[in-house]
């Protein structure tokens, strides 16, 4: 029997017609139809992958490495039919969104405040309504906390990158103040942006309810290492007793702050359940911070400003900052009306600019309501009263 089998197959290589299945058999119709599928399949596979845009599908974060941003994942807002824009690293976002001294504006964003009409639609056009601040929207880099806020920043901006905090997911929900998933994001924060120093840049960081008015650039001390933004600022910038908000921060890239942004994010081990503001006001007192050399600066709230502390004259203010504000609606309320105050301030007589204008705002954020939601056992306020962002809600006044 095996001899026969052998023998007639060999006798049927003279007539590989008769090996092939009747044109009208089933198998023969299975045979066409599957190739007739492959090669749509193949050919929708080339149209989807030329476009430019194409919807974001976020790959697993990579493996952690102690110097760099493996669980940062590139942008995919370039477009993909030009070879050398694919795909921009950090690295890569970051020296095309650098200024000539290789300083970048970073603002965090998550799904919570990535809705049309929510704070980065706001964020953005104080930009554009600031006085002598569009230009600086050019190197503007969104840092996207989950999927959506990705999607939609690929929508309204030039350079967004993704941020994966592992073992933290902040789609569909926001990061209540001071629960875990907060503690660990506000962490990612600090450890992100030292690796952004060691790759050579300095940096503003931005939380995206800060209203930028003007350039905040002459502003700043030009002997300083670190300055940050103030709660409560004493009329003294180098007074350590000054209330800093870690929300909006000028940082310059040298072994100073990445020696302190190292000791910093270490410090959370000593401080486990602070938050980054929380653990900067134990740690700006220690003896390291003098023994490394880091020159601190607090900035002063006439020019940068917020609901804890309005900067007084609209003439001086550079930035405004929703702080110690409660519910993201509240806040939002707050800084529509901001902007409203703004825009009068820019079209009202020369005479009147600043001298008899002043803010309409707090009203919602009013210092006075302000309540912060319960932290006992970790749970969840309701949303209609407690929603809070996951950008720097501040509970300290």
């Amino acid at each position: 029997m095996p001899m026969k089998m052998i023998g007639s197959a060999a006798s049927s290589r003279g007539n590989s017609s008769e090996m092939l299945p009747d044109s009208d058999s089933p198998v023969r119709r299975i045979l066409t139809l599957l190739i007739i599928f492959a090669v749509v399949a193949f050919s929708c596979h080339i149209i989807y992958d030329t476009q430019t845009y194409s919807y974001l599908i976020l790959p697993r974060p990579f493996g952690r490495s102690s110097s760099t941003v493996n669980q940062i994942f590139s942008s995919d807002a370039v477009n993909k039919s030009q070879p050398d824009t694919k795909e921009l690293s950090l690295e890569g976002i970051l020296k095309k969104a650098a200024m000539e001294d290789k300083t970048v504006i970073l603002a965090p964003l998550n799904e919570a405040w990535a809705s049309p009409g929510s704070i980065i639609d706001l964020f953005i056009e104080s930009f554009r309504i600031g006085n002598n601040t569009s230009w600086l929207l050019n190197h503007l880099i969104i840092v996207a906390l989950d999927q959506k806020a990705y999607i939609r920043c690929l929508a309204v901006h030039t350079y967004c990158f993704a941020l994966v905090t592992e073992g933290v997911d902040f789609s569909g929900s926001e990061a209540y103040f001071m629960t875990s998933d907060y503690l660990k994001m506000v962490l990612r924060k600090i450890d992100f942006l030292r690796s952004v120093l060691e790759m050579g840049y300095n940096f503003i960081f931005s939380d995206g309810d800060i209203m930028w008015f003007r350039n905040p650039f002459p502003q700043f001390y030009l002997d300083a290492d670190f300055q940050v933004a103030c709660d409560h600022f004493t009329g003294n910038s180098t007074n350590l007793n000054n209330g800093p908000n870690t929300g909006f921060m000028y940082v310059k890239s040298n072994n100073r702050t990445i020696e302190f942004y190292k000791f910093w994010y270490s410090s959370r081990e000593k401080y486990p359940r602070k938050h980054d503001q929380d653990v900067l006001n134990k740690i700006k007192h220690d003896p390291y911070i003098k023994n490394i050399g880091l020159k601190i600066r607090f900035l002063d709230t006439a020019y940068f400003g917020g609901f804890c502390e309005p900067s007084r004259d609209l003439n001086r203010v550079c930035t405004m900052h929703a702080n110690c504000c409660f519910g993201l609606d509240s806040k939002l309320h707050d800084l529509r009306v901001m902007l409203d105050d703004w825009k009068k301030f820019l079209s009202s007589p020369a005479s009147v600019n600043g001298s008899k204008m002043s803010w309409s705002v707090p009203q919602n954020c009013s210092i006075k309501s302000f309540h912060p939601p319960s932290k006992k056992n970790n749970t969840q306020p309701s949303k209609n009263n407690t929603q809070l962002s996951t950008q720097a809600e501040r509970s300290k006044i």
